[in-house]
């Protein structure tokens, strides 16, 4: 059953009751744009991608996980790289916001193919399309069962969706952030420059600030440690690897406070 963002289209199907087995019962997902785009990287929305990975978000909705998802927009514009090629950062963070926008109304419809109800919640207002982001009403929603996606940043300029990401999990109260790579994890040195590189299974803030690892953004990361929030770093191309993950399973890097 599809749903609207009217109110009163929402199913009367109460939302189903939590696996007894769940290690994570809320948790806020961050989803690049760039793996949205598939495997062969690029530009854009890839059509299989996002049915796959809605269908696995589907099947974790179904165990009664409360699910809120961060989306970035870096497969359709970047502002750190508007900003490097000579515009001023505000605006071209601000182009950003709006990437990811469309990336999750996008997300939204493929999660609504799925039988999903979903909302979406904006940082900056854009009404004819997703509602303003009101953390009372986001708590509300997932409580009664829907997927509420958070788009537009923190809606200022200057922070990433990482750090929207760890601060919408903070405001609605989360048991986990989960970060959504390309790759299994943390490593110890870059995979894609050195052949002999080890994925790390658990990894201190300290130690992931002190190293400067560039999977997620140090102020993410810090504001995690500050709040005592962990961090799960894993493949998003896996399948059934989200699953794993709310079931506790060690999969991918735990970031942890030590």
């Amino acid at each position: 059953m599809r749903t609207t963002l009217d109110e009163r289209d929402d199913p009367t199907i109460p939302p189903a009751q939590p696996h007894p087995r769940l290690h994570y019962k809320r948790f806020i997902l961050k989803l690049s744009g760039e793996a949205l785009c598939g495997t062969d990287g690029g530009f854009g929305i890839n059509p299989e991608v996002m049915r796959a990975t809605a269908a696995e978000l589907a099947e974790v909705h179904a165990l009664g996980v409360q699910i809120g998802i961060v989306v970035g927009g870096g497969n359709i514009f970047r502002g750190l790289k508007g900003a490097s090629a000579g515009m001023d950062r505000a605006q071209s963070d601000f182009m950003g916001m709006l990437a990811t926008v469309i990336n999750a109304l996008a997300l939204q419809d493929a999660l609504e193919n799925a039988g999903v109800p979903t909302r979406v919640q904006t940082a900056i207002e854009i009404r004819q399309v997703a509602e303003p982001y009101i953390r009372r009403r986001a708590v509300r929603h997932l409580e009664k069962g829907r997927v509420v996606i958070f788009a537009a940043g923190t809606g200022n300029p200057y922070f990433s969706t990482d750090t929207a990401a760890a601060l919408r999990a903070m405001e609605i109260h989360a048991d986990a952030l989960f970060k959504a790579t390309k790759v299994e994890g943390v490593y110890d040195k870059d995979p894609n420059k050195f052949k002999g590189a080890k994925m790390v299974p658990r990894m201190s803030f300290d130690r992931f600030l002190a190293d400067r690892i560039g999977v997620m953004d140090s102020t993410a990361v810090t504001l995690c440690r500050d709040n005592k929030m962990s961090i799960r770093v894993f493949k998003l191309t896996e399948r059934g690897n989200v699953k794993r993950v709310v079931f506790g399973e060690n999969v991918g890097t735990v970031i942890v406070e030590e």
